[in-house]
């Protein structure tokens, strides 16, 4: 039996993430863990926080607590709104753990032993007020590009353009405010990344299922001269370097991170009883899937991928990397440094997680930038939440509270209708499966509301509300039916909207968790599998959203 490991990039640990992180990797992977779930398949998803690196410092600095601690807190608030968002990892860990540490000074002693470690002078600068080497981030200056005063030592924010500390003009340390900085030379490690050109180029040649637009960024950095990578930097918080002459010398945070999906599974392993080996060492009978942002694609194409496969170990390498592009907000960049866009805890506070959760997935931007706007949101949620899924449902419930007093009637014989409706269901789901299967979440999206649209006219052709007035059995067919079709679009959906779907299947009596994925649909439509079931009857299941209750999101989050 395959086992499916899916991991999402890891979110930074410097604040609460916006839509266009969760859309760029966490939803699209828990989307298919639950999927998979629904398949019966055995699955392990795994996350964590990313922890070390220049911005954590910066932002514990910021916000006058120590590095740890500042971390031990995010942490915690990132995990509930994960929780709350309905993201069902098995495992949400930290890149900062014990085991982390620990395996990835392993991976340096093993690229070390294998020849791919080089110690290099490069020049830094310098802060002589602070008595410590910054990294390009903790520099700032004037953009000599914009004017802007507070660009960066890597790039300017106001006008997008990357940049070298030695091109601002009057630049500073970000920690002290001190013009007092110069470069100097220090030693650093470097991955030998150029060593391994011709084995990455056949890794990728290997791989399938990864979409275009990644192949093509993969390839790119192998044709372009693959230089190596620095490995080090001199900070006080990280994993430490195991090397003569580099104390108080940290990995860099891209070396470490990616290393933390194998420590957070030993940290799932160590908490559980389960066996990590089985997962990042268990050979052809794991199916290894990444979600990640376009930014993302170079580290996990050619940098991750060169620190196992130079390992010479069995590691476990990605079969399928699902890229996406950018998700904007009303025309520009989402931005977690300038707090621009939608965050995750704000967007719980306006509405429910599901409905953020539906737009997000049937507008993922897979092959190009999708353009978020909250007048958009509103009225694409409110058609396809309220006016098709929920319609179904509350409307099937409560004609069926009124003419067979809430219990699932028996009778009648279903007619060509039926098994035409049938037919057309079955085609449609597994077209649904091909999608999923595929990775192809819009589509995905697309074919469950398809499902809803293709449920509503049936029930509106066949007019129970009509039939039961001079035939009663021929109303006990055509209601048993649009139950059946409510509770199968309803798990259908459950991968993508949890919440509204267990709602739905709550008045079917127990929910089931995960629901399983629907097999013979043409029987389930045409026999009666329920009996004499009493139902439940629901509130509406989705509140539409106001034009009052849109406006006031669009200026809560304006600019």
């Amino acid at each position: 039996m395959t086992k499916y490991l899916i991991t999402s990039a890891l979110p930074y640990i410097n604040g609460v993430k916006h839509l266009g992180n969760l859309v760029g990797s966490l939803l699209p992977a828990d989307v298919h863990a639950r999927y998979r779930r629904q398949r019966g398949d055995d699955v392990l998803a795994i996350c964590a926080t990313d922890e070390h690196g220049t911005p954590a410092e910066l932002a514990a600095h910021a916000a006058r607590q120590e590095v740890r601690a500042f971390c031990d807190e995010q942490h915690l608030l990132q995990a509930d709104v994960y929780r709350r968002f309905g993201l069902s990892f098995d495992h949400f860990g930290r890149s900062s753990s014990p085991h982390n540490h620990a395996l990835t000074q392993h991976f340096y002693r093993r690229l070390d032993a294998e020849g791919l470690i080089a110690e290099r002078d490069v020049a830094q600068v310098y802060s002589i007020a602070d008595r410590r080497f910054l990294p390009d981030r903790y520099v700032l200056g004037t953009c000599p590009h914009c004017g802007s005063e507070n660009a960066r030592g890597d790039q300017c924010d106001a006008c997008d353009t990357l940049l070298d500390p030695a091109e601002l003009i009057a630049p500073r340390s970000a920690l002290s405010g001190s013009p007092a900085i110069e470069l100097r030379r220090t030693r650093h490690l470097f991955l030998r990344q150029s060593l391994l050109v011709e084995k990455l180029s056949r890794w990728i040649d290997t791989r399938r299922g990864w979409p275009p637009f990644v192949v093509s960024l993969a390839r790119s950095w192998l044709t372009d001269d693959l230089r190596d990578r620095c490995i080090t930097r001199d900070l006080a918080w990280g994993v430490p370097v195991p090397r003569p002459g580099f104390e108080g010398k940290v990995f860099y945070v891209w070396f470490d991170a990616p290393i933390a999906y194998i420590a957070a599974t030993q940290d799932w392993a160590e908490r559980t009883g389960g066996d990590w080996r089985e997962w990042w060492q268990g050979g052809g009978a794991v199916r290894y899937l990444q979600f990640l942002g376009k930014d993302n694609v170079p580290f996990h194409t050619v940098s991750f991928p060169a620190t196992l496969l130079g390992s010479a170990e069995p590691w476990k390498t990605v079969d399928v990397l699902k890229g996406f592009h950018w998700l904007t907000h009303e025309g520009g960049k989402f931005s977690t440094s300038r707090r621009r866009g939608i965050f995750a805890d704000a967007a719980l506070e306006e509405l429910p997680a599901d409905l953020w959760r539906w737009w997000l997935i049937a507008n993922a931007p897979e092959t190009a930038d999708t353009d978020f706007t909250v007048a958009r949101f509103a009225a694409e949620t409110n058609k396809d939440l309220a006016d098709v899924f929920g319609n179904l449902a509350n409307r099937t419930l409560r004609f069926t509270a009124q003419a067979f007093g809430g219990r699932v009637p028996d009778g009648g014989v279903p007619s060509a209708l039926e098994e035409a409706l049938a037919t057309d269901i079955a085609a449609r789901v597994k077209c649904l499966e091909a999608h999923h299967e595929s990775l192809e979440f819009r589509r995905a999206a697309a074919d469950t509301r398809a499902i809803w649209s293709r449920a509503n006219a049936y029930l509106q052709e066949a007019a129970p509300w009509t039939a039961v007035k001079s035939d009663r059995d021929r109303a006990a067919v055509v209601t048993r039916t649009a139950l059946a079709l409510v509770r199968l679009s309803a798990t259908l959906a459950w991968s993508i909207v949890p919440s509204l779907s267990e709602t739905v299947l709550s008045a079917f009596g127990d929910v089931p968790n995960p629901p399983p994925w629907p097999r013979d649909i043409e029987h389930r439509l045409l026999i009666n599998q329920d009996g004499n079931r009493t139902l439940s009857i629901l509130p509406p299941v989705v509140d539409k959203i106001t034009e009052e209750h849109a406006a006031r999101i669009a200026a809560r989050f304006s600019g």
